[in-house]
């Protein structure tokens, strides 16, 4: 009676298992196997920026290869926050700290983890074409008109756009900041540039526009941009012990402005797959992606 109840509840099998034994392996497809499943799946969230979305795949295709099923969620700069601290996304690698993502990071850092840098030294700011005559920021208000008083933006509610916005205060600039995204500065960019017509835009380093075309930063004397910032790793609370194994990978992950900007000359190939270019990234620097894996180790050195 009691060998047939067990056939046709195999739960409660394990259940008596476990009671007698310490322990049992529930079959597979039990519910018992959930939580290791969902432990495979990994949410990378990250905003409409060239960077952030070249350094997400590649991210997305170590994790891939190391068996996890990756999804990335395409977000405004608030909602990735957001999701992180909510617990709606486990990971970004798009923190750009510590000014231009300042009032997101303010908002959610006691709901995060962080990580560090995965790339130092990057940089925003007003960038012009190199044959544009004018070297600062204080100098724009006396040549608005050749600007055709705007500056040309990303999405409103990019990090870098509310920075942008208090320094037309602080420079009192009879300019307007244009909203858009990433790909729609960029071809205003290279229209201008085709034109040999003035244009300044919010730019950012690294960016694959600084390959195509000659391109200088505005200095900035009253600082409203700030200095060298970083691209830190965030991850949500809990993602250590929930996903060991993607938590040690993502804490791994260190890479170089040269290094992304391969990643992204590939990109900006004619039918280039976001995907594929980062698999193919990947597959080329086995040594530096195996030290993401061991957790930031150099295979060759053992130092962190």
């Amino acid at each position: 009676m009691i060998d047939k109840l067990l056939q046709r509840r195999p739960v409660l099998a394990c259940m008596l298992a476990l009671a007698l034994v310490g322990g049992c392996t529930a079959p597979s497809g039990n519910p018992a196997d959930t939580s290791s499943a969902l432990s495979r799946d990994v949410k990378l969230a990250y905003v409409d920026w060239s960077s952030c979305s070249d350094a997400t795949h590649v991210v997305k295709a170590v994790l891939e290869q190391e068996g996890f099923r990756v999804k990335t969620v395409l977000l405004t700069g608030a909602a990735m926050y957001s999701a992180l601290a909510q617990g709606d996304a486990d990971a970004t690698v798009c923190a750009w700290l510590p000014s231009t993502h300042a009032a997101y990071y303010a908002r959610a850092q006691d709901r995060l983890i962080n990580l560090g840098p995965n790339m130092a030294g990057t940089r925003i700011g007003l960038v012009v074409p190199d044959y544009v005559s004018i070297d600062t920021i204080d100098q724009l208000a006396a040549h608005a008109d050749r600007f055709g008083h705007r500056i040309v933006g990303i999405d409103p509610d990019a990090g870098e756009m509310g920075i942008a916005r208090k320094a037309i205060e602080t420079y009192q600039l009879p300019l307007k900041l244009v909203e858009g995204t990433d790909a729609s500065m960029a071809a205003a960019l290279g229209r201008a540039i085709g034109a040999r017509q003035w244009i300044v835009v919010t730019g950012w380093t690294p960016h694959w526009m600084w390959a195509r075309w000659k391109l200088k930063y505005l200095a900035d004397p009253k600082g409203s941009f700030g200095g060298a910032e970083d691209i830190d790793t965030l991850v949500r609370k809990g993602l250590q012990h929930d996903k060991p194994r993607a938590y040690t990978i993502l804490d791994g992950f260190r890479w170089t402005s040269a290094q992304m900007q391969q990643v992204m000359a590939a990109g900006r190939q004619p039918g280039a797959d976001a995907d594929e270019n980062a698999r193919a990234w990947v597959k080329a620097h086995p040594e530096l992606v195996s030290g993401w894996i061991s957790g930031g180790v150099d295979t060759r050195t053992g130092a962190k």
